[in-house]
């Protein structure tokens, strides 16, 4: 069983940066896909980045292309989304996913959650 752990929210004024980190207890994310989705208030939960490590698959929505950055440590146990030059449009609960099954942008494909961190981003 996979427990994903996200860390790393928080307050920002626009412009500024943040790296929320998702660390997985059970196995590592070889092999696996992850990714980023969030859900701003009143709106449903949305995609925003995600990668498979052993074949470089990566796709990010057009809304941050850019601006943020999904990456994986070493270890493959902890992933990683650097969001740079922040916006209001970006506040939202940011969630972690991962998925052994086929490339996805759907959360429906994604068998293992985070908790969800808050992002607020003031202008």
């Amino acid at each position: 069983q996979v427990q994903l752990v996200e860390s790393g929210g928080g307050s920002v004024q626009a412009g500024g940066s943040l790296r929320l980190s998702c660390a997985a207890s059970g196995r590592t994310f070889s092999g696996y896909n992850m990714a980023w989705f969030r859900q701003a208030p009143g709106k449903e939960r949305e995609f925003v980045t995600a990668f498979r490590w052993s074949s470089g698959w990566i796709q990010y929505a057009d809304s941050v292309k850019g601006r943020f950055t999904i990456s994986m440590d070493n270890s493959k146990t902890t992933f990683y989304l650097q969001m740079n030059s922040l916006k209001p449009e970006d506040t939202a609960v940011y969630y972690c996913a991962a998925s052994a099954g086929t490339y996805s942008r759907f959360e429906y494909e994604y068998d293992y959650w985070g908790q969800g961190t808050q992002v607020t981003v003031s202008s």
